[in-house]
C-alpha cells in the first residue's frame, strides 16, 4: 500500500509525497470542508544532528554521520514495509 518513487528521496535523506484527497487518510467526508490534498515532507536526522543546528558550541556534522538517500529508502522500507519504484506507473489511481 505504501509506494514511493526513487525520485521522491533527496540526497540529504529527506523525502516528500502528496495525497490527492484527504479522505484517503480515512477521515470522514464533510461537505462544508470539501475535498483537498496535502503535501508531506519528511526530514530524517541521525542522533546528534542538533550539534550542527544549536546556537551555542555549534560544530560541523561529519559526512559519515549524515543520513543518505540510501539510508532514508531503507528506513522507509523497514519501518512501513514500503515499496520503492523506479518509474511512475499510476500511483494512487
Amino acid at each position: 500500500e505504501y509506494e514511493l518513487l526513487r525520485r521522491n528521496f533527496s540526497e540529504t535523506g529527506c523525502f516528500g509525497f502528496s495525497i490527492q484527497k484527504h479522505i484517503d487518510l480515512g477521515i470522514k467526508y464533510d461537505p462544508s470542508t470539501g475535498i483537498y490534498g496535502m503535501d508531506f515532507y519528511v526530514v530524517l536526522e541521525s542522533p546528534g544532528f542538533r550539534v550542527g543546528c544549536r546556537c551555542r558550541c555549534k560544530f560541523h556534522v561529519g559526512i559519515q554521520h549524515r543520513v543518505t538517500k540510501e539510508d532514508a529508502m531503507k528506513w522507509f522500507q523497514v519501518k512501513y514495509e514500503g515499496v520503492i519504484l523506479n518509474k511512475a506507473s499510476n500511483i494512487g489511481a
